[in-house]
């Protein structure tokens, strides 16, 4: 059985409630979420809404995915190190202990372990080949290879600890440019949302006081129900970024950026039930968004064709010209 949160943590006064950064996964999936929150309780409800974990189902139980200790004790929870990495388990789930090789197992997923280090040396191997690649990524992608051990990737690419250290603290910049960026987008959205409501309200009251009791006439604008004979070839993932992610573009990578564009605006706006003007500001957003990043892989390349005719530019000069950008 699960030992209880707070009988293996050492002894240490209560520490502040600052947010930091967790790594969450659902019970038998294999996809890995990270979360910044403050406290268990927060931990619970972000990872209850990023997993899309059943309102039947809950509440959850939160355990280390190292060994399956139940986390269930704020001082406990405060006392981990960040990106300390949790399963969210629903109501009828339980961990399923260790496997005969020693290796974590959760319910019937076995592959887990193996799926989740091949999918971060696919993703060496695009650096390998071009360090611009970090530009073309998703978020998510970032995420995988910041989390990666620095002496696995240090193998995994034949650099030093050193360098290999300088290039996830480039990744992690990457990322939290996308998330202030991010920020800035939604409070802007805001901003222009309480515009256009005052906006609105004051073009009322003049209406009604040039013309009283006239009443507004509805205009059908035929864009409350977009047609839904055309179908969209995105994925049922892609799909579920773009409605529930603020500002999707910056979640994904150059090919679903693409895929996006390319997509018909009245069958993108059926499958996410939105009006096809929204549609196409989405597919705007993410136009401009890969637009931007292949300009700045084609700097990097003109970069690297003056560095002396060197086929790579070196990793100290790139990671500096990146931090630079």
């Amino acid at each position: 059985a699960a030992e209880r949160g707070g009988q293996r943590a050492p002894g240490s006064p209560a520490m502040a409630a600052r947010p930091k950064r967790c790594l969450v996964r659902r019970g038998g999936g294999r996809r890995q979420h990270g979360l910044a929150a403050s406290c268990l309780r927060e931990l619970r409800q972000k990872a209850s809404g990023v997993l899309a974990i059943d309102k039947a189902a809950e509440p959850i139980t939160i355990v280390l995915a190292e060994d399956g200790t139940i986390v269930d004790d704020e001082d406990y929870f405060r006392c981990l190190p960040p990106n300390t990495k949790f399963v969210a388990l629903a109501k009828d789930e339980k961990w399923g202990g260790r496997s005969p090789d020693g290796g974590t197992t959760w319910l019937s997923d076995v592959d887990e372990v193996d799926s989740a280090a091949e999918k971060w040396k696919q993703l060496a191997r695009q650096l390998k080949d071009d360090l611009s690649n970090i530009i073309l990524m998703s978020e998510e992608d970032l995420q995988v290879l910041i989390d990666v051990p620095h002496s696995d990737l240090a193998e995994e690419l034949a650099q030093s600890q050193t360098k290999i250290q300088a290039l996830q603290n480039t990744l992690q910049q990457v990322l939290d440019r996308r998330e202030e960026e991010r920020q800035s987008k939604q409070l802007l959205e805001l901003y222009l949302e309480a515009l256009k409501n005052e906006g609105s309200i004051l073009s009322k009251v003049a209406e009604s006081e040039t013309v009283p009791g006239k009443e507004m006439d509805v205009v059908d604008t035929g864009t409350s129900s977009p047609g839904t004979s055309a179908k969209t070839a995105l994925s049922d993932h892609l799909l579920a970024v773009l409605k529930g992610k603020p500002a999707p573009e910056l979640c994904l990578d150059s090919q679903d950026l693409e895929l996006v564009v390319k997509e018909d605006t009245q069958a993108l706006a059926a499958a996410l039930s939105w009006d096809k003007q929204k549609a196409e500001a989405l597919q705007q957003a993410c136009d401009q968004e890969l637009s931007k990043r292949l300009q700045q892989v084609q700097t990097l390349h003109s970069l690297r064709s003056t560095s002396k005719g060197k086929k790579t530019l070196p990793w100290g000069d790139w990671l500096s010209s990146k931090r630079k950008k």
